[in-house]
């Protein structure tokens, strides 16, 4: 069956010494994987490498065969190009990191278009706004809604969150928690959007200790979930944002 989708880049491997496999999160289809046969010797093509940098929006046509193989694709345009990601150290940091977050993270194959509708806004957000520091926070936080593990957030004057449960508990769970002043400021986060995440105020410190908060969260709650290996990076660039 033939089908035409938006697309985002999440992960590319090298396959042989001249093509390439991309994993993509698609619109209509879901997680799917793609065979670039010849693309990294290509001289000229209607398919080039470079448009699958991670977490570029394509709109792509494709044979869909629902049989778990790799996919052949027939048509690839760039849509929506980003004009600041590439060229800000720290766009491109944030942008390896939730690349990587979303290669483990998206687990089922079914499409979920308002998960797609959440990326697409968010990357494009990314691109258009400066404000930027503690934005990689607040799309981890919401795009829980979309993993089925968003918190729980009652009751409001609890003193612990159990990671585990993803629930607010008055007493101190047996289970992973926080507490004490990480408590408030995780609570914070809840219900943000992406304009409101410079009102954290987070110094290097808080923004660290948070997001290996939400890290562990996601370990936590989904199956084979690793930290990142792009996370000392991206901390190494974000030590002097205050």
């Amino acid at each position: 069956m033939l089908v035409r989708t938006k697309a985002i880049v999440l992960h590319t491997l090298k396959y042989s010494d001249s093509s390439l496999i991309a994993h993509c999160y698609t619109q209509i289809v879901g997680k799917q994987s793609f065979i670039l046969k010849g693309i990294l010797t290509a001289k000229k093509g209607a398919i080039r490498k470079s448009q699958f940098q991670v977490l570029t929006q394509l709109e792509i046509l494709f044979d869909h065969k629902n049989n778990g193989k790799l996919q052949f694709l027939k048509e690839v345009k760039v849509i929506s190009p980003y004009q600041t990601i590439p060229n800000k150290i720290e766009k491109n940091a944030l942008v390896q990191f939730l690349a990587e977050t979303l290669k483990n993270a998206i687990q089922e194959e079914e499409a979920n278009p308002a998960l797609y509708l959440f990326l697409e806004t968010a990357f494009n957000w990314l691109d258009s706004n400066d404000n930027i520091s503690d934005f990689h926070l607040v799309f981890l936080i919401n795009l829980t809604k979309y993993l089925g593990f968003f918190p729980n957030e009652e009751p409001l004057d609890a003193l612990y969150f159990n990671l585990e449960t993803g629930c607010f508990d008055r007493s101190m769970p047996r289970e992973q928690h926080i507490e004490g002043s990480q408590v408030p400021v995780f609570r914070e986060l809840l219900g943000m959007n992406f304009g409101a995440g410079v009102n954290l105020k987070l110094n290097r410190t808080k923004r660290r200790e948070l997001l290996e908060t939400l890290i562990r969260y996601f370990e936590l709650h989904l199956l084979g979930f690793s930290k990142p290996k792009s996370l000392q990076i991206l901390n190494e660039i974000f030590d002097d944002v205050s």
